[in-house]
């Protein structure tokens, strides 16, 4: 492979007086160059779309008849790779009318396609450092865990002489609340109640189209 001179031309570096008299120079006596030879030979393209734009009314609808009448035969086409077979396309689901996505989700909710177990073939990633790094915390600081009771403090025996003293009184541990955490939870727990509303308004509605389609096709039968 020849080397690659990636260079600017020697153009850009001349001045501005010597290129305006180059160029008055090209269009006064311009260079002779010999004819062009061509050593290969053209390959018949057929007419080029500015020829078809540049032609005639007349013509163009004498062709379209001529196409017609007497179409160009074309040989058979010969496929030399084998199809994949790619399912639906999504034009063609598209192009279907709206009943058949809402049959079809019915089927999916009343009898869903059961699909092999998941075979996981990597280990899970402990998430260490998930309250300082992460913003979605885990699972279980978000869970309410049960109240725990601390046991009692042993008391001190009293002496033979001396009056019996009362125990100090232990401070009840009081459990630290993080706010950020709080709130979290909070926004969590509205969020879920929020999608829980919408799933059954969602449900509601397809329920209530369903018995609509029903009953328009026995009563139009």
């Amino acid at each position: 492979m020849p080397d690659l001179d990636l260079s600017p031309p020697e153009g850009l570096t001349v001045s501005l007086w010597r290129s305006l008299v180059l160029n008055f120079i090209d269009q006064v006596s311009p260079e002779r160059l010999p004819p062009l030879e061509l050593t290969s030979k053209p390959v018949d393209t057929g007419i080029s779309a500015g020829d078809m734009l540049a032609l005639p009314w007349y013509r163009t609808i004498f062709g379209n008849l001529a196409d017609v009448l007497s179409p160009e035969t074309l040989p058979p086409l010969q496929l030399e790779s084998r199809p994949v077979d790619v399912g639906e396309l999504i034009g063609d689901d598209l192009d279907r009318g709206w009943w058949h996505s809402l049959l079809r989700n019915l089927r999916d909710r009343l009898a869903p396609e059961r699909l092999p177990a998941l075979q996981l073939s990597s280990q899970p990633v402990a998430a260490f450092g998930a309250d300082a790094s992460l913003m979605i915390l885990d699972w279980s600081s978000l869970l309410s865990t049960p109240k725990v009771f601390l046991k009692d403090a042993p008391r001190a025996a009293a002496g033979v002489g001396s009056p019996a003293l009362s125990p100090p009184a232990v401070a009840e541990a009081t459990p630290v609340i993080d706010p950020v955490l709080l709130a979290v939870r909070m926004q969590l727990a509205r969020d879920l109640g929020r999608t829980r509303f919408r799933r059954r308004i969602w449900i509601g509605l397809a329920a209530a189209e369903a018995v609509f389609l029903l009953l328009a096709m026995f009563k139009f039968q």
